[in-house]
């Protein structure tokens, strides 16, 4: 009977400590340091996505087939879907995207098909079919923007080109024949299976970088961000009022939708930039409530944001969670492929117009959340 009592009353001091924390205030460190919970947890997955991506293209290109270009395919875009997430860790100088981050040679955009292999009428064109380039992670890295923005010779997009062409169809993706990987089929099959190897490597390198500097109990990058308090949120909150208006909004789709250019799509290849919007809206609903819904189907959660926020301004914080989304619910509504969506007079315009005005709206409003916070200088990326 003894024996049960404690127990039960040990049952009890659990769950109300328990309790205690779950309803205990949200402060600037619980928020920072779930935070670097939540990112690790994310570049883990976009890794772990990039790592299966690369033993698909291995077996790909080790005996090319059509079967294996889709597997191949298949991997690229399940391992974007984690990355567009990440994509809300950006903006405020942190391993990605410092000086000497790698987020130059990760996503850059557009890319200019003709620098990296042949296009239509241009069968010569490109590094692949330039002998004189040594393929390596070296001369990926020095000659990616070399010359111009748009020459980019590495990370996700050049990896998707080689995987699926030009986009030269008004209602798919592009169609590149395995056949490309094949000696005696293609010219320059061997080194065209050289630069995809290499940049796919080199490309989970540095998503590897990028995941140890957010590990946990290491002298890093992580580190000190757990210790900079309010100063860290205030970076939290630069990357998603930059990633809202200015890039996602701004650069990926009022630049698309106004120039009605399929060069101007984010993942023009694939034609997945559908999707690369939904997840970044994605990123910064998840950042914002503390939580992230790993690839295992397990939950990153905590303190996030909107708890501080909704300890000064509970309206606001409301507001800004439903508003936040909308955002993601009008991302989804928009039409796959794209660059058919942001045609004039099309069906698709209006739902790729209605996300943009709620990305500029909700970036209002977490300006407003940061003033309410005690944060009153945000430095964002404008379009």
């Amino acid at each position: 009977m003894h024996l049960k009592t404690t127990l039960a009353t040990a049952i009890l001091g659990l769950a109300l400590t328990a309790n205690a924390q779950a309803q205990s205030p949200a402060t600037y460190a619980s928020v920072a340091t779930n935070y670097a919970a939540l990112v690790h947890a994310n570049y883990s997955d976009t890794l772990a996505g990039a790592q299966e991506m690369q033993a698909a293209i291995a077996a790909f290109v080790a005996a090319p087939s059509a079967d294996g270009l889709a597997a191949a395919r298949k991997a690229w875009l399940s391992a974007r879907e984690s990355y567009g997430q990440t994509e809300a860790f950006r903006f405020y100088g942190g391993p990605i995207d410092d000086d000497k981050g790698p987020e130059g040679q990760i996503n850059a955009w557009p890319l200019d098909e003709a620098y990296v292999d042949y296009v239509q009428g241009k069968p010569k064109a490109g590094l692949v079919n330039d002998a004189k380039f040594k393929i390596t992670k070296a001369n990926l890295v020095k000659f990616n923007e070399r010359g111009g923005e748009e020459n980019i010779s590495s990370g996700w997009h050049a990896v998707e080109f080689l995987l699926w062409g030009q986009d030269l169809s008004e209602t798919g993706p592009g169609n590149r024949s395995f056949e490309d990987y094949v000696d005696g089929k293609t010219p320059n099959a061997d080194r065209r299976r050289q630069f995809l190897t290499v940049a796919t490597s080199l490309l989970v390198d540095d998503l590897a970088s990028v995941t140890e500097a957010w590990a946990p109990g290491q002298k890093n990058y992580r580190a000190r961000f757990e210790k900079g308090g309010k100063e860290s949120v205030r970076k939290i909150i630069v990357g998603l009022g930059s990633l809202s208006r200015g890039e996602l909004a701004g650069e990926r789709m009022e630049v698309a939708l106004n120039s009605q250019d399929q060069e101007d799509e984010h993942s023009c290849f694939s034609d997945n930039t559908h999707r690369d919007i939904v997840t970044n809206a994605t990123g910064i609903q998840n950042v914002w409530l503390g939580q992230y819904k790993k690839r295992d189907g397990s939950l990153v959660q905590g303190p996030g944001v909107r708890d501080l926020v909704a300890a000064k301004k509970a309206d606001l914080a409301e507001k800004t969670s439903a508003l936040l989304a909308a955002s993601v619910a009008a991302a989804e509504s928009i039409p796959a492929p794209f660059d058919r969506a942001i045609g004039k007079g099309t069906a698709g315009r209006p739902a790729v117009e209605k996300t943009i005005a709620s990305l500029v709206a909700q970036s209002k409003l977490l300006v407003e959340s940061a003033s309410a916070v005690g944060i009153a200088k945000l430095t964002l990326v404008e379009p």
